[in-house]
């Protein structure tokens, strides 16, 4: 969908009168925050169900499923997937704990990330705050709108100094001046647009979220109905043949501020992927762009792949990645896994 159509969608958040322009990137992202922030402790109990459409490497469709979600407090929720072949539920406990029940097909990471597409669609409250954080703004003309884009590069500590990481790419969030709803993020390799946005105690929801990687559509979620939901509830509290589990961090969230962030791994030991003989003869190369956990002891594991020229190529990229090695992230010293994206790329030049 064009920023054109994006931005004339029903008129959400138009004011008859033109707002001043932003030049402050901060101050954007500061209007913003509040009003997507779902882990305020003001919010009263409530519940969402939606469904989610994921496609396959042409961007055609390819599994449904419907993803519920329970919140008590900013410590207590609970996620539900279902779909054919696979289901899943999270309980997150007052102590901290996750517990898990699944059966089936593991998630895909579409629909792992279900809840930061929904409700954590802007870049972590402590990374913005601190100086790890190098922003700019662009303001784009929409018609008779515009967007305000606030790009971000997170950088990294490395032996006191800031860096950017060798696979950084600058992510940018675009705003509706006026209401400073979130109308899409892109990356080079990314893009999220929102729609059919609406105020749920206070905060901003969109009912209706694209995903694309690269030029194919990746996801497409549906927000089905929002409403209260009930302490009492037995949603809220795991059963006993739930198992303690550990949820993945991103590396979004990650930062080595020093302030009970994630330090950054680094790639110690990187394979390099052998370009097929048949797809340089017929001319294949593209990005291949991967989906990857990396584990506690640095190994990479639970890859997908999001997009790829060929399969051919996609394979090659597997074959290389699933070697690679990194040094532990870790969360105040212990090591947690951490879930990223990878692109390998393959050039006839290069």
């Amino acid at each position: 969908m064009s920023l054109l159509l994006l931005a004339a969608q029903a008129g959400f958040g138009q004011a008859a009168a033109t707002p001043s322009v932003p030049t402050d990137p901060h101050a954007v992202l500061a209007a913003a925050e509040p009003l997507y922030d779902f882990s305020d402790p003001a919010m009263k109990p409530w519940h969402l169900k939606a469904s989610y459409q994921l496609y396959d490497l042409k961007g055609k469709p390819a599994e449904q499923g419907t993803w519920e979600y329970w919140r008590a407090s900013p410590n207590v929720h609970r996620s539900t997937w279902t779909r054919e072949g696979a289901t899943r539920t999270d309980w997150w406990t007052a102590d901290g704990a996750l517990h898990r029940k699944e059966s089936g097909n593991p998630l895909r990471y579409f629909e792992r990330t279900l809840e930061t597409t929904l409700l954590y669609p802007l870049p972590p409250r402590n990374i913005v705050s601190s100086d790890k954080l190098k922003i700019d703004l662009k303001i784009v003309p929409v018609g008779k709108s515009q967007l305000a884009c606030v790009g971000t590069l997170l950088l990294w500590n490395r032996n006191g100094m800031l860096v950017a990481p060798n696979s950084a790419a600058d992510e940018h969030y675009c705003f509706e001046t006026s209401s400073h709803a979130l109308r899409m993020t892109y990356s080079d390799s990314k893009t999220a647009e929102f729609s059919r946005i609406v105020k749920t105690q206070g905060h901003y929801l969109a009912r209706q979220v694209e995903v694309s990687i690269g030029k194919s559509k990746a996801l497409s979620v549906s927000v089905d109905s929002i409403d209260s939901a009930d302490l009492s509830d037995i949603a809220f509290s795991p059963p006993a043949d739930a198992v303690l589990a550990q949820s993945p961090v991103t590396q979004r969230d990650a930062s080595d501020s020093g302030n009970g962030g994630v330090a950054q791994g680094m790639l110690l030991q990187k394979t390099q992927p052998v370009y097929p003989a048949v797809a340089k003869i017929s001319g294949q190369q593209g990005d291949v762009i991967l989906a990857a956990v990396i584990a506690t002891d640095g190994k990479v594991h639970d890859l997908e792949v999001l997009a790829a020229p060929s399969p051919i190529l996609a394979d090659a990229a597997l074959d290389a990645v699933k070697q690679w090695k990194y040094r532990p992230y870790l969360l105040n010293g212990v090591p947690v896994e951490v879930e990223t994206m990878i692109n390998v790329v393959f050039g006839l030049g290069r």
